[in-house]
Parts: structure tokens; C-alpha cells; sequence
């Protein structure tokens, strides 16, 4: 039977993968069914869901491996009743139910004797939308390549009827390795080691530039410099995952008066939050917290395999002035895009994987649980600027559910959708107490950041999924305790 390689970084996210540490992302979708539909609506999509039996790549390809190597090959023995699931949320479906169940579901790692992906529609809830919750294993594909796979499975209009997300076929790359028999796709693997191996000179004349140069400057961030913090700890099998979206229009208007782009300011309101969190319960690290930045690197129009790049940002969160931590926050990032624009798109992977090798060891194995390359992951998916729809039902909102590891007990995974900002909060309750307080955190850091002549108002957030709701202590008065305002997250209307 063909076999297909995987590349280098598919690779490593099966290695990576424990029991306890699931390696595949997932998002959550909010819809509303199609005005004046009779009650059996969702029932009659269920049952054209569990009709559609026969899959497209790569959602009928399993893992087999050959040489030491994994391959996709195709499964013979495809079982929709493994791969698509029907709940209803007990009363009164609330979101605080929805988001319980989708913590839970995130937890349960794919079975790597079938194809890495399950969809779960979810029905009961309260207002009379329901939910679609689907994951999918990272060594299939990465943020952005999901985010194309979801487009796909919808529409733009609510006329349009689509198939089953697992029937659509799958846009390949333009060098995507095409199925071979075991020894042509370990020569491909080869060919690309070699492409790799070629940048190797350059990648090198950069590392030395960077140990030359990083200690005398300030912009730079090295794979040594992230501090010990609680974000840090060994995670439980457990997973809290928490929602909300912000006015997109609002974001835009911050970023423009500050002369930034909307990433820099997602990567302000992340750093503004996680101080406050961290000052609450008075663990905020002297060093300022680094965090990992994923970068897209596709040239085309493909949702295959991973394509992405590593950026380490300096966050700032040892200074109090949102200002300066905004500044200090582009500064890293302007300084990794000028070392990456040195060596090439070729190279920037080969410099990557040189530079994080010690923290791929250190998940996969926890050597140096005191040690990490960075705090924090947070990662900006570009989403839909058009309303979309399923079948008739108007998607509200989806949010983003990702990969936490052992020393890595937070991620924050946002991506955009018309004229919001949806933010996913996904940690170990166990490492990290009410994360959901994140959510509230989100919200002061915009309005520090807010121009004079534009008050915050969070009235402007469209109603959303928003966490849990848990008895919250009463903070420690820190000064940013003192100082930060009260805000209010708000469930769908």
C-alpha cells in the first residue's frame, strides 16, 4: 500500500506525545440553526453526518511506521462511530456545561491505529444553539493549515449546503510528498534532510552572530533567558479550557495610536494579564516571562502538514508601565524577523530547530524541569473576515483549543473572525488555579492601553462564550490589585 513521509515536525509532535500529553489542537464553534428550522433540524444533520462514510486525505490516513520512520498510509477498516460523536448538555446548558465537557474531551488523546481526528456535535444548550467541538493531531497539520481545513467545511452563505468536514478534499502544497512505497518515502525524507543540512553554513554564521552580539543587545531574546514560574510546572492529564471574544475594530484602533500591529497588542493585553495573574498569587518572576510565538511560513494556498516558525518574545512583565512593556515587546519581535530575514525561510527552519532542540528534549523527557526555553505559548491565527455558515446555521464564534506540555501549563491560541478576536484559554487547573481570571485580566490590559479619547467600554464585546463562573478569593492587594478595573464577562445572548 502507498506510503506518505512525514516531515521533520510532523515528527516530532508524535514524539513528543505522552499519555498525559495529548499532541493535537482543536477549536470550538457556537452556532445559531437556521431562522424558522423545525425541531428535528439537528437530528436530520446528525444523521447525514454519521451517513458520510466515505473520507477524503487526510482524514481516512492512519500512522504506520517503517525504518524507524512514521508514514501515512490509508486506512481499509474506516469507522465513522469513531470519529463522530453526538452529546447533549444536561440542564440548564449552560456555557459553563460546554466548556466542562470540551475540557474534558481535549484531554482524551487519538488513537494512533486510525485516522487522528474526531468531531463532536454538541446540542442542549440553553439559548437553543448548539456546538461543534473537533481536534485534530498537530502531525497532521498546524494552526494555520486547520484554520483552512474549517473554511472549507463552510459556507458563505446559508443556502449552501456542504458535506460532511471529513468528505471535502484537501488543498496539498506544491512540494508535498506524494505517496511511495516505504523506500521512496525514506528517500524523500533523505532529500529533504539533505535541503535542510544545505542551509547549515548560514544557520551557523547566524549563530554566531547571535552569541556575539545577544548579550550587548537589548532587543534580543536568547533560548536561556525565560525565568522559572509557575506557568512552568509538570501538567496532570486534567485540562480548563476557557473563551471570549474582544472587539476586533477596538484592538485596531489601539494598535494604530501606539504606531504597532495588532499582534504587537495581543502580545501587550497577554503579557498585561499574565502579570496580574501572576502578582495575585504573588508569583510574578523578577525576569520578565518569554514567550513562544508561532510564525507562518506558507507561501501557498495548502492546509498540509506544519509550516510554521518559532519566535521568542520578551513580554516585558517585569515592567508596571503598559507603555514601555509594549515597546519592549516589539523590540524582540522586530529583532527575530531581521535575523530571520538573514537566512531564509529554508534556514529559518533549520536555525529553529537548532535553537529549541534543547527544549524539545527537555518536554519530551522533563531532564531539566527547572530550565525552559520559554513560558508561555501564544499563538495569532488569522480567521474569516466574511460570516460563514453550516448548513444554514450562522457561525457565531469559534475559539481555539491547543497543546499544553509537561513545563509548558499554559496556551494561549487566539484567531480572528469578522470584527472580533476570539480568545482560547487552554491550562492545567491543577498547576494553574482558576485560569479563567485570565479572561477578566484580558479585558484591563486593553484599557491600559486604551488612547484618552477612546474609553474602555466592555459593553462593546459581543456576547461570546465566556468561562466557568467560580468563587473567586479575594485578591491580594498587590498594586495591581489596587489599581486594575473591574470588568465583567458576559454570556451568549
Amino acid at each position: 500500500m502507498p506510503l506518505k513521509p512525514l516531515g521533520p515536525v510532523d515528527q516530532m509532535f508524535l514524539l513528543l506525545e505522552r499519555r498525559g500529553q495529548p499532541m493535537h489542537v482543536g477549536g470550538l464553534e457556537l452556532l445559531t440553526p437556521p431562522p424558522g428550522a423545525r425541531r428535528d433540524w439537528l437530528t436530520k444533520q446528525i444523521k447525514r453526518l454519521h451517513a458520510s462514510i466515505e473520507p477524503k486525505p487526510p482524514f481516512n490516513q492512519r500512522l504506520v511506521r517503517k525504518f524507524g520512520s512514521w508514514f501515512w498510509t490509508e486506512a481499509d477498516d474506516f469507522d465513522i462511530n469513531a470519529h463522530f460523536f453526538h452529546h447533549t448538555l444536561p440542564a440548564p446548558g449552560r456555557i459553563r456545561e460546554l466548556l466542562a465537557l470540551v475540557s474534558s474531551l481535549h484531554a482524551l488523546p487519538l488513537e494512533r491505529d486510525r485516522p487522528l481526528w474526531s468531531l463532536h456535535l454538541i446540542g442542549g444548550l440553553e439559548d437553543g444553539r448548539f456546538a461543534l467541538y473537533a481536534k485534530i493531531h498537530h502531525a497532521v497539520v498546524d494552526g494555520v493549515g486547520a484554520m483552512r481545513m474549517l473554511r472549507k467545511a463552510l459556507s458563505d452563505d446559508a443556502q449552501t449546503e456542504v458535506p460532511a468536514p471529513w468528505m471535502m478534499p484537501r488543498s496539498p502544497s506544491a512540494n508535498a510528498a506524494k505517496p511511495q512505497g516505504a523506500m521512496s518515502g525514506l528517500a524523500h525524507l533523505m532529500t529533504d534532510l539533505r535541503t535542510q543540512a544545505a542551509t547549515l553554513p548560514a544557520v551557523a554564521r547566524e549563530l554566531y552572530r547571535t552569541a556575539r552580539e545577544g548579550r550587548h543587545e537589548p532587543n534580543h531574546v536568547s533560548a536561556f533567558q525565560a525565568p522559572r514560574s509557575p506557568l512552568n510546572q509538570r501538567i496532570t492529564a486534567a485540562r480548563r479550557f476557557a473563551a471570549q471574544s474582544y472587539d476586533l475594530p477596538r484592538i485596531r484602533r489601539i494598535a494604530k495610536a501606539h504606531g504597532a500591529t495588532v499582534n504587537d497588542i495581543v502580545l501587550a493585553i497577554c503579557a498585561s494579564a499574565l502579570r496580574h495573574y501572576l502578582l495575585d498569587i504573588d508569583a510574578l518572576p523578577a525576569e520578565p516571562l518569554v514567550a513562544m510565538v508561532p510564525l507562518s511560513l506558507r507561501r501557498d494556498d495548502s492546509d498540509e502538514g506544519n509550516q510554521i516558525a518559532l519566535i521568542l518574545a520578551n513580554l516585558g512583565t517585569h515592567l508596571a508601565d503598559p507603555k514601555a512593556r509594549l515597546a519592549t515587546i516589539r523590540g524582540s519581535i522586530r529583532d527575530a524577523r531581521e535575523r530571520y530575514a538573514r537566512i531564509g525561510r529554508q534556514g529559518v527552519l533549520s536555525y529553529v530547530a537548532t535553537v529549541m532542540a534543547p527544549a524539545g528534549l527537555n518536554i519530551a523527557t522533563g531532564i531539566a524541569p527547572s530550565r525552559q526555553s520559554f513560558n508561555v505559548i501564544i499563538s495569532n491565527v488569522p480567521g474569516p473576515k466574511k460570516p460563514l455558515y453550516w448548513n444554514g446555521a450562522r457561525l457565531d464564534g469559534m475559539y481555539p483549543v491547543s497543546i499544553i506540555t509537561h513545563g509548558l501549563a499554559l496556551n494561549i491560541t487566539l484567531t480572528s473572525y469578522v470584527d472580533k478576536l476570539e480568545f482560547g484559554v487552554i491550562g492545567c487547573p491543577q498547576a494553574l488555579p482558576r485560569i479563567q481570571r485570565l479572561l477578566d485580566w484580558f479585558e484591563a490590559g486593553l484599557a491600559e492601553l486604551e488612547p484618552p479619547s477612546e474609553p474602555a467600554s466592555s459593553n462593546a464585546i459581543p456576547p461570546t462564550p465566556a468561562a466557568a463562573p467560580t468563587t473567586a478569593r479575594k485578591p491580594r492587594k498587590t498594586t495591581a490589585s489596587k489599581t486594575r478595573k473591574k470588568t465583567t464577562t458576559r454570556k451568549p445572548s
